[in-house]
């Protein structure tokens, strides 16, 4: 019976073990704070980039004016060497996401990049003096433009509703 009571042991021993573990993870479960919340994203100052942007680009700069409250920029950047590429990022109200696209690169290529995968619809809408084209089906919806010696795509997943919104807040220079 000897050799019976030593497995006894090493059960009992791997029970308490286990137990001891479990509330070890329990205690720190409780103890360590998280938050499951989205984080607050930081609103970015574009005017510098814009600046830059509209010195050195070969055609108008577009950039939103008089956008309402709720709506935050999240990033911004110009790449000159690389078809003057111009990108600035919002999230507007409700945390949806909605970017301004513009570049000198051939239109099919660039639209696709920045709506992601996005197929024009025959669907096109006049706004701000401007004729927009509709596009749907890639990571992003997205209303495209091509004159003034670029293309300009207002994309994201905002509602196309937000998208109207911003691409009727847009000035060019």
């Amino acid at each position: 019976m000897a050799g019976s009571n030593g497995k006894q042991k090493t059960v009992r021993d791997m029970i308490l073990s286990l137990g001891l573990i479990g509330i070890a993870a329990a205690v720190i479960y409780v103890f360590i704070p998280h938050d499951d919340s989205a984080p607050d994203i930081k609103a970015v100052d574009y005017r510098v980039e814009l600046l830059t942007a509209r010195r050195a680009a070969s055609y108008p700069v577009a950039a939103p004016e008089g956008l309402p409250a709720g709506w935050k920029a999240t990033s911004v950047r110009f790449q000159g060497d690389e078809s003057d590429a111009w990108h600035l990022g919002f999230q507007a109200p409700g945390g949806q996401y909605v970017q301004i696209e513009q570049s000198t690169q051939k239109p099919s290529e660039f639209v696709d990049d920045a709506s992601q995968g996005g197929e024009a619809t025959k669907q096109t809408e006049e706004i701000a003096g401007r004729t927009w084209t509709r596009y749907t089906g890639g990571r992003y919806d997205a209303l495209v433009h091509s004159g003034d010696g670029a293309t300009t795509v207002v994309a994201g997943t905002g509602s196309f509703a937000q998208l109207t919104e911003m691409a009727k807040s847009l000035k060019m220079a």
